[in-house]
């Protein structure tokens, strides 16, 4: 059985992520996770946003990831204890310590092991099923090779891999660069990314700044690309990963919609024996991303992981989400401004949907008024459509360069 593991990085995306075809979602509670300024959930909000999931037949993970100080393990008890109560499918942990502490006062609640504990070989795997643990999330600096070793050696674990989104350029996410330049722990959920800064030299003793590449832009020597491996999950599920994991948490619910619909619809075709074409490579361009890598699955990359600028990209915008259709007209959510005459593509979780056009001919506001524009964020609006479309189907268009 393959799952499609999604981000959520609050209510929004989380429905965006299990509309558009995520087998699972994984978020945070208000403490003990790597994305601190995520929107992440209260315990109120979690049980709710877990029986949505449930409701929607989907599983939840909850991320209590960081590596643990004394004083966070005096409290991590009562903490897990509370993911249990809300009815949480797994618990993602990094410390050993939290894992013993889960086992101890969760027995029944399942843990997967983060990323951030850099499993890289299969003795490491066998530890930490024979601790209780039920999956792995399996360290990015591993190799198709290596995975299949770890899987023939300890097949009894299930394995998860990240094959989309935002790589880490130090070892699994274990930095200090974000303390030590900003006081802010990456291990505690606070990274600044540091990595993604554009950085010089200067010789002690004089005053001006070198750039560390022969290059007028400068550099940025730790940035890392984008992995993206949806054209190679049939090498992923061969090697034995059953989890194909999507970063991105911090990222928005136009992301968490594209991204997940984009692989729902190349494991799909995977499961059907087809191959997965470049049309949903161009899919995800349309999408924020930063160039794409296969990382290190088939190896130490060739033309290295790093690229010259820290800025996203993406080729589309998310203009509107369809909130209903009738009478020919739809009722938007407005999200950029749009206008008379702008053509705007379908987005849907419906691959026979996605990709339509729709010309915008007339737009009436809230108050019934035509307007020539669409200029007010959440700005409620109708517009005449041909064909009706779903509530949370989203309409984008090509960035203006």
């Amino acid at each position: 059985m393959i799952e499609l593991l999604s981000p959520a990085g609050g209510r929004e995306r989380l429905e965006f992520a299990v509309k558009y075809g995520a087998d699972a979602v994984y978020m945070a509670g208000p403490d003990y996770s790597l994305r601190a300024f995520a929107d992440n959930f209260g315990f109120e909000e979690l049980a709710q946003a877990v029986a949505f999931v449930h409701s929607k037949g989907k599983k939840a993970y909850i991320t209590v990831n960081i590596y643990a100080h004394n004083v966070d393990i005096d409290g991590i008890a009562h903490y897990l204890k509370r993911i249990e109560a809300a009815g949480a499918d797994a618990v993602l942990v990094a410390d050993l310590g939290v894992l013993a502490v889960s086992k101890k006062v969760c027995p029944e609640l399942a843990v997967h092991i983060s990323t951030q504990a850099n499993v890289t070989n299969y003795a490491a795997a066998q530890v930490m099923r024979d601790m209780g643990a039920s999956r792995i999330v399996l360290a990015r600096e591993l190799s198709l090779e290596e995975i299949a070793r770890i899987h023939s050696t300890v097949p009894d674990i299930e394995l998860e891999a990240f094959v989309h989104g935002a790589a880490c350029i130090s070892y699994s996410g274990r930095c200090l660069l974000s303390n030590y330049l900003t006081g802010r722990g990456a291990n505690q959920g606070k990274c600044v990314q540091a990595c993604r800064w554009k950085y010089e030299i200067r010789e002690v003793g004089r005053s001006e700044w070198l750039p560390v590449a022969e290059d007028e832009r400068g550099t940025y020597i730790l940035n890392s690309k984008d992995l993206c491996m949806i054209q190679h999950l049939k090498e992923l599920a061969d090697a034995g990963v059953s989890s194909f994991k999507i970063e991105g948490r911090m990222k928005t619910a136009y992301y968490a919609a594209a991204v997940t619909a984009a692989y729902r619809r190349a494991i799909d075709l995977m499961l059907e024996g087809k191959p997965c074409g470049q049309e949903l490579v161009r899919e995800l361009e349309k999408a924020a991303n930063r160039e794409f890598t296969t990382g290190f699955y088939f190896g130490r990359p060739e033309d290295g992981q790093r690229y010259s600028s820290s800025k996203c990209r993406q080729s589309y915008e998310f203009v509107a989400v369809v909130r209903g259709s009738d009478g020919g007209f739809l009722t938007l959510e407005q999200r950029n401004k749009f206008c008379l005459g702008d053509c705007l593509e379908v987005l849907s979780p419906n691959p026979e949907r996605s990709g339509r056009i729709i010309k915008v001919e007339k737009i009436i506001n809230q108050w019934g008024q035509e307007v020539p524009s669409a200029p007010n964020p959440q700005e409620t609006v109708r517009i005449p459509s041909p064909e009706p479309l779903e509530a949370m189907d989203i309409l984008r268009r090509p960035c203006s360069d």
